[in-house]
């Protein structure tokens, strides 16, 4: 059998492992504990949004007829106002009934494609540009400049348009930011919050393992049973 003094030695790495590591396994069970519990279309905010109604236009130009000199590779329709536009080549706003050029959307613009997408229920407390987002912000990844549209309530709904094409980009509100914190836990992807691979977290999950192994040594060499069986 295992001397004593090697029994100790299990227990105080076994001990100490377990109060390093149980922090963060008590945030990975009360994160996962949220996402077993939650709904994740009400999470990206569906509750929000409008049902949207596609529109009808007449009298567009035809995109061959168009004096695009690098060429049309990709095209989508987009709708500002009741103004249509196209999105040429992700690039560049055109005026699908006259071809006036279109730099990038306004305010105003910004608020009426916001409010095509949200409920008629929520109603507009500020308008805002950003131009430059970091590691942990909620609109993070996403095309810049933006308009950040709050609304009022205790949900603190925020939409985003991109002001480049006027794409309804996406939605934030309470339940997601608190989603999104315990994500980042979860992952342990202090950083940027969406890396599942990262060193820290392959550290740990080894290290919780140790922990787990070394508490299956720790009872096997202090059973009773065991110590008969191999007595």
């Amino acid at each position: 059998m295992v001397s004593a003094k090697t029994s100790l030695k299990f227990r105080k790495a076994h001990r100490y492992l377990g109060l390093f590591l149980g922090i963060q396994f008590l945030f990975w069970t009360i994160s996962g504990l949220y996402f077993s519990w939650t709904n994740l279309d009400e999470i990206h905010g569906d509750q929000f949004k409008k049902n949207k109604v596609q529109k009808e236009y007449k009298n567009l130009i035809s995109p061959s007829d168009l004096d695009y000199k690098d060429g049309i590779k990709t095209i989508s329709l987009r709708d500002f106002n009741n103004v249509p536009y196209y999105w040429i080549n992700s690039e560049l706003l055109v005026n699908a009934i006259n071809g006036s050029v279109k730099d990038s959307i306004t305010k105003e613009e910004a608020i009426s494609i916001s409010n095509e997408n949200i409920l008629d229920q929520y109603k507009i407390s500020l308008v805002e540009k950003i131009y430059e987002v970091g590691n942990h912000h909620e609109y993070r990844g996403r095309p810049l400049p933006a308009f950040v549209i709050s609304y009022e309530g205790t949900e603190n709904l925020k939409s985003y348009v991109s002001a480049l094409d006027g794409q309804f980009q996406t939605v934030r509100h309470r339940d997601w930011r608190w989603f999104d914190f315990l994500w980042m836990t979860h992952t342990m992807d202090y950083e940027t919050r969406d890396d599942f691979n990262n060193k820290l977290i392959r550290i740990f999950s080894l290290m919780g393992l140790f922990t787990v192994m070394s508490g299956f040594i720790l009872w096997g060499i202090t059973s009773k049973t065991l110590k008969k069986i191999f007595k």
